[in-house]
């Protein structure tokens, strides 16, 4: 047996380093399972069975010995708010759990009690306020519950979901909020019996508080989007898109990468807010500025930054409280008790779309003529339709080769809708964990949508089935960033077995998707969404070598178990961004 490293055998030139002993997942057509692969100036030169590989090392290749572990290619996120993120691993966090109010009120002052220096004015914000698990379920917070607490200072607190801030009597106080308060376009402000607002704030009317909150520091944007790029190493993730990017957050990522500190292959979609949209022109100039001077062009080995995809946010969320999710019917009320209950029609389709429909199709048109690929929230059946229905216009001139449109969540989709995806090539972008029974999708949903709509909810396998091209997106940090629990969530449809007997079995009727699939949601079809699969999402010769190595096989262990895996090695462009103990140089 010839020795690794014999120069004699080295292929010219040699390999920077080759990876032997493994079971190395490719994602290639054939969804092949390989022994060994190697890299030369940050792309995958050779991939194949060991004895292959032995003469692509040199004297001065790295090898190393995967000891029969996993390597996969990095995982690609294609719905994402990185620097949001970042900013809460920094913050004031509820940290998304299930929270009493006497809980809610002692976390919330302990933030106050750790950051006294900042009374009687200064702004306390609360990240990651899981608005839907409240204990017990259906609590309801108002101002009140804030103004109880032992401070002067105005607070806000934010729902993990991004859709919902509760704001205490101070802080509505120095926005000059009160009963005559109108509405925003595209928001709401939640109103007791007599009209006085109650302290919940939904959708855009959360800007309210904007101009009075202290900006964010340059300092603050690098330190986050540092913590955001470790957090995602940590997790395997070597692209991702930032779902719903503005300018500074594109220049905390330039910053970074123009340092050598950008760990991930970063892509950012600009928001364009509906009432930019009524002037398409305007808004489509003020993101091409944004391209113009931060993307980076073609890819490269070398992460860099992109800025090609423009989001739009159709409705909000389906859930309870907040029904903002547009819907093609109704929700549901109970008019009858909690023991005998008797839903019917509430005669509330949530808000209307966001983007009127002719509004919608005349932006999407100069956005595909412009090369920028839409990205659309889109949560209730309705705002579904509607999204669809601007891309089929779109469609007509602009084929999917070119423009790769997008819709994030689809937590109900109307069947009839289902082979829409693959017809019109939209891309469906589910955030997998949800996909399973929980507070939001039991207590917040269920019987508010009624049988015929909670079987179809979070359609994952439904949409595969149809024909759609499915993509992973985290949304992080509405959740916690954990890739491989919403992996496990999309193949098994159950919740964590600590989460208690009321959320056990399966969600809904849809039939998940088996690991091959959820795998090429998050690597290659990923990689699709952001015309990015000719370099990344498989492990092939001539592509990046962007790869993962696991602390176990995804596909020999129980699915409840993916969960629980281990990123012990990242690697993008062939340089290592995380590593554990064992793959330690």
């Amino acid at each position: 047996m010839v020795a690794w490293g014999g120069a004699a055998l080295a292929a010219d030139p040699p390999a920077d380093a080759v990876y032997h002993n493994g079971r190395i997942y490719t994602v290639d057509a054939d969804s092949s399972t390989q022994e060994a692969l190697a890299v030369r100036d940050g792309r995958i030169v050779y991939v194949g069975d060991g004895a292959g590989a032995r003469r692509f090392a040199g004297t001065h290749t790295e090898v190393v010995d995967l000891g029969g572990r996993m390597m996969m290619p990095g995982l690609v996120d294609a719905h994402m708010h990185p620097l949001s993120g970042g900013l809460m691993l920094l913050a004031c966090s509820l940290n998304y759990e299930a929270l009493t109010v006497e809980q809610f009120q002692a976390r919330i002052q302990a933030c106050l009690d750790a950051t006294s220096d900042n009374e009687p004015d200064g702004w306390l914000e609360v990240e990651a306020w899981f608005q839907q698990n409240m204990l017990p379920p259906g609590t309801e917070l108002t101002h009140e519950h804030l103004d109880a607490l032992d401070t002067r200072r105005p607070v806000l607190v934010h729902s993990s979901f991004g859709h919902s801030t509760l704001a205490n009597t101070r802080a509505m106080e120095r926005a000059g909020i009160t009963a005559a308060t109108p509405d925003p376009e595209a928001g709401s402000i939640a109103r007791d019996v007599a009209g006085h607002p109650t302290g919940i704030f939904e959708e855009s009317a959360q800007a309210l508080f904007n101009e009075l909150l202290p900006e964010i520091t340059e300092a603050e944007r690098l330190s986050a989007a540092q913590a955001s790029l470790e957090a995602m190493a940590a997790q395997g993730v070597t692209t991702f898109l930032d779902a719903s990017a503005d300018p500074e957050t594109v220049a905390a990522y330039a910053a970074l990468q123009q340092g050598g500190k950008l760990t991930a292959r970063a892509h950012f979609a600009m928001e364009i807010e509906p009432q930019e949209g009524r002037n398409p022109d305007q808004a489509v100039s003020a993101l091409l500025r944004v391209r113009e001077q931060y993307d980076q062009g073609p890819i490269g080995v070398r992460p860099a930054i992109t800025v090609r995809s423009a989001k739009l946010y159709m409705d909000g969320v389906i859930t309870a409280p907040a029904f903002t999710g547009v819907m093609l019917e109704p929700y549901l009320v109970n008019q009858g008790t909690a023991e005998n209950p008797n839903w019917v029609s509430s005669g509330n389709r949530g808000p209307d779309p966001y983007f009127a429909a002719d509004v919608l199709k005349t932006l999407l048109l100069k956005l595909a003529a412009a090369g920028i690929d839409p990205h659309i929230h889109a949560d209730g059946d309705g705002a579904t339709r509607y999204a669809l229905d601007g891309f089929e216009a779109m469609r007509e001139k602009f084929p999917p080769e070119r423009i790769r449109a997008a819709i994030a969540h689809v937590e109900i989709v109307d069947p009839a809708d289902f082979p829409r995806f693959g017809q019109l090539g939209v891309i469906p972008v589910p955030s997998f964990q949800w996909a399973k029974p929980a507070s939001d999708t039991i207590e917040g949903a269920r019987d508010y949508l009624g049988p015929a709509r909670f079987k179809y909810i979070e359609p994952l396998g439904y949409l595969h089935e149809a024909g759609a091209r499915v993509a992973y997106g985290s949304d992080w940090p509405v959740d916690p960033l954990n890739e491989w629990f919403g992996l496990k969530v999309g193949v098994t449809r159950t919740n964590a077995p600590g989460a208690g007997p009321q959320y056990g079995g399966r969600l809904g009727d849809d039939p998940g998707l088996d690991r091959e699939t959820a795998v090429r949601s998050i690597t290659i079809n990923a990689s699709y969404s952001l015309h990015q699969e000719a370099e990344t999402g498989s492990l092939e010769v001539g592509k990046l070598a962007d790869f993962i190595v696991l602390d176990r096989n995804l596909f020999e262990i129980p699915a409840e178990e993916i969960a629980d895996i281990d990123v012990l090695l990242t690697v993008v462009g062939g340089q290592a961004v995380h590593r554990s103990d064992a793959f330690a140089p």
